[in-house]
């Protein structure tokens, strides 16, 4: 990468985070509004956990910490898509691609700011539920950050794929929402996964809200390392580059998109 391009990509990045330093309201809701959850979700967590392992001590934030978090980030993988129907509300889409930006370059810029409004949202989940709620991490606080961090990544990827899919805004807000309840329903973010029926069970590991809550339940409740995340990882790099293919393969910088204008 060029310096000029790295100027170039920085530029859009910086572009999109004075938008939403303007109105972040809709970050803040979706950060804020997760402790709530976790708060009148816990107790009843707690006793279904403490018969599901009687000999852990367990509060209940061992449940709805990660689970609020894997459910509610789920609601912000259109970040991206909507910053690309904006610029074509707006008739700037056409001026970007005119300008000296190539398409990964301006794709590239583009992804900045929904990957740190991931990172901000679940670092305060994460971090702070785990604090109001008592939430006691027993493995490796680095392996529990990498799972973190790779669910961020797939839902960047994910909402990547969404743009390239969605010819308009509705599609993509539908999708969007639609997508983070049937996900972190099937995938244990809302439910312990051992209290699914049977039918979820046996389909949650096609969704990579399971691996994501697999993972830090493996460091949680089981103590475990990176050892004990290498294959919820793994599984979420898979989706990842699946998601991410699709989206490469599919999504048209000359598609016309339909706003809500």
């Amino acid at each position: 990468m060029t310096g000029s391009s790295l100027r170039r990509i920085l530029a859009v990045a910086r572009h999109d985070l004075r938008i939403l330093r303007r109105d972040p309201t809709f970050l803040v809701i979706f950060t804020i509004m997760p402790l709530g959850f976790m708060a009148f979700t816990k107790g009843a967590f707690g006793a279904a956990l403490g018969n599901r392992y009687p000999d852990h001590a367990l509060n209940g934030a061992e449940q709805v910490v990660p689970g609020a978090a894997v459910l509610f980030s789920g609601f912000l993988v259109g970040n991206l898509g909507f910053a690309v129907f904006r610029e074509h509300a707006w008739s700037t889409w056409e001026r970007l691609r005119a300008s000296h930006l190539e398409t990964w370059e301006l794709m590239l810029g583009k992804s900045i700011a929904p990957i740190l409004t991931l990172a901000l949202q679940l670092t305060v989940m994460l971090g702070l539920g785990g604090i109001l709620f008592d939430l006691h991490i027993r493995g490796s606080l680095p392996a529990f950050a990498v799972v973190a961090a790779m669910l961020a990544v797939m839902e960047v990827a994910l909402g990547f794929m969404l743009l390239a899919v969605c010819r308009s805004i509705l599609q993509l807000n539908a999708a969007t929402n639609l997508g983070a309840m049937l996900l972190g329903g099937i995938g244990g973010a809302v439910t312990p996964f051992y209290l699914l029926p049977a039918w979820a069970q046996h389909i949650a590991p096609a969704t990579p809200t399971y691996w994501a809550i697999r993972g830090f339940r493996s460091v949680i409740i089981g103590g475990g390392g990176f050892s004990s995340v290498a294959l919820p990882i793994a599984a979420l790099a898979a989706f990842s580059t699946g998601f991410a293919i699709i989206a490469a393969l599919r999504f048209g910088v000359e598609e016309a998109k339909l706003s809500w204008a």
